[in-house]
């Protein structure tokens, strides 16, 4: 008999992004993303940080304040992370499970490389220009995005 109580498959990979967002050294907001195929085999995993080579020490972490001041000019958000850093050049057909809701850059990104499906876990931004125009973008294109509802198991990692 095999044993009851595992995770189901978007406890898993929605815990992948979770955990991704724990290496964003964002003070603010951590973001995780992983994109799965079809089979649920797992091609890249993201996080919200700077881009390789700029130093996380030498740029401003602030949410408000000049453009330049701010974070906003620089950090490179968990599904574009995930998208750039894929070793597949394909993801047509693809999922990816995100902690936030993707903003409207994002969206684009996500519908120009075909991804065809977003699970997301927090939508903080529901009512915000960036989501509204996400949104209209990702209804117009066929991607679909539902809300995860997490279970009632709590699922820890100890390192």
């Amino acid at each position: 008999m095999k044993r009851e109580g595992y995770i189901t498959w978007d406890e898993y990979f929605m815990g992948v992004a979770q955990l991704a967002a724990m290496r964003s050294k964002d003070p603010g907001t951590q973001v995780g993303a992983c994109i799965i195929d079809s089979n649920k085999h797992i091609l890249s995993v993201g996080y919200n940080g700077m881009p390789i080579g700029c130093s996380d020490d030498d740029f401003p972490w602030a949410r408000e304040g000049g453009m330049l001041d701010t974070k906003y000019a620089y950090v490179c958000h968990a599904e574009l992370n995930a998208i750039l850093n894929c070793k597949a050049s394909d993801l047509h057909g693809t999922t990816v499970y995100v902690t936030l809701f993707p903003c409207n850059e994002c969206t684009k990104a996500i519908i120009q490389k075909g991804v065809k499906n977003i699970i997301y876990l927090d939508d903080k931004y529901h009512d915000t220009e960036s989501a509204i125009a996400a949104r209209k973008m990702l209804d117009s294109a066929g991607v679909t995005y539902t809300r995860y509802v997490p279970g009632d198991k709590d699922i820890s990692i100890k390192v």
